[in-house]
């Protein structure tokens, strides 16, 4: 019994490492500003790049930039959040299936 419930954690393990892989290779974007200010994320949350209109790089607008790199910087990593909670729930839904003969 504990053999094979060691095996399926090794497993989870493997399908863990897997989705992480996954998830490194997924970009997702948010934008600020009517696509002004614009940030792509992994689905791991690692920021990939940001890409400023230039009206917002005049001095002038040094408040508008920082809200607005703000927001799309949330907005980005709120869709990476989503992208990490599908593939999450892909992980332990295998994983309890295989896990829901030992109990």
């Amino acid at each position: 019994m504990f053999g094979d419930l060691f095996g399926k954690l090794q497993e989870a393990q493997e399908k863990m490492k897997d989705s992480k892989l996954r998830l490194a290779g997924i970009t997702v974007d948010g934008e600020a500003g009517d696509g002004a200010v614009k940030v792509t994320v992994s689905g791991n949350r690692e920021v990939k790049s940001i890409d400023i209109a230039e009206r917002l790089l005049e001095k002038d607008n040094k408040e508008e930039l920082e809200d607005l790199v703000i927001t799309a910087l949330n907005r980005a990593l709120k869709n990476a959040e989503n992208a990490w909670e599908n593939e999450m729930k892909g992980v332990a839904g295998g994983m309890m299936g295989g896990l829901g003969g030992l109990f």
